[in-house]
């Protein structure tokens, strides 16, 4: 077990409650994406994070981008459903901005556990029709894959694309994320795909040590390593680059970070 996640903090103790001026990692990322809703006390963790770890603000992109270029390989490879799970706050260009530029009608539905980001969204997809906000918790898969299915919004009988970025390391081990994508995957069709961003337990130990200030909070993270972030992706067949930090997925010559984001894409049989 990674240093650090032995002993999470109860599940209500990290839900979100956004009108009591708590923190929440979705508008920490906002900020680090340049976007405009968030809070001081999402900018001040954020300051704090980058004045040690300045690069966090270029690995938000890269992860962001990341996302963009799972949708477009899904979507190239005829995909026309995306489940974005843990979407956080809006932050153009969207998932079904991208994917429409290749399938104009292709439908998403975007889920997060925080009600603010859901009025966000909901905000957003005001006037997109096929363009859904739910709330829902990672943590509980059956409960988004049965809101999915009662509400016609995903029909689970054709290849979805579920995009996990960024999510799974806010579920703790004893919250089983392993489960929590074999659920996914076993009520997927097959050629469905399934793409995950990660924090990894490789990246620069002062790096992490920097992250700890977000235990006990909604934003409390659990790293794992390369080989227990495949274990998420099993029964998907791996795409090319595997399970990699996620610029590694973008080009040849981007930098390495000391904070390390794994990225993968896989594809159901």
């Amino acid at each position: 077990m990674v240093e650090g996640t032995e002993g999470p903090a109860p599940e209500s103790d990290r839900t979100p409650h956004p009108f009591e001026g708590q923190l929440t990692s979705a508008r920490v990322y906002d900020y680090l994406l340049g976007g405009k809703d968030n809070r001081a006390i999402d900018r001040g963790m954020a300051h704090q994070m980058l004045s040690c770890a300045p690069e966090l603000k270029t690995l938000a992109w890269f992860t962001r981008n990341f996302l963009h270029t799972a949708v477009r390989k899904a979507a190239e490879a005829g995909i026309r459903q995306f489940v974005d799970i843990g979407s956080g706050i809006p932050n153009s260009p969207n998932v079904h901005e991208v994917a429409r530029e290749i399938e104009p009608s292709a439908r998403v539905v975007y889920v997060d556990y925080d009600p603010v980001v859901v009025t966000h969204c909901d905000a957003l997809l005001a006037n997109s029709p096929g363009v859904t906000a739910l709330l829902g918790d990672v943590r509980h898969p059956g409960d988004i894959l049965a809101q999915l299915h009662d509400r016609s919004l995903i029909d689970l009988d054709e290849p979805v694309a579920i995009l996990l970025i960024s999510v799974l390391h806010y579920v703790m081990d004893d919250e089983h994320p392993a489960e929590i994508t074999a659920a996914l995957r076993d009520r997927l069709a097959p050629g469905s795909y399934l793409a995950i961003a990660h924090g990894s337990s490789d990246s620069d130990p002062e790096i992490l040590q920097v992250l700890t200030g977000l235990d006990d909070t909604s934003a409390q993270v659990a790293y794992r390593s390369t080989a227990q972030t495949q274990t998420f992706l099993d029964g998907f067949e791996l795409l090319d680059p595997g399970v990699v930090p996620v610029q590694q997925w973008l080009g040849p010559d981007l930098p390495e970070t000391r904070m390390v984001m794994l990225g993968a894409i896989g594809r159901k049989p």
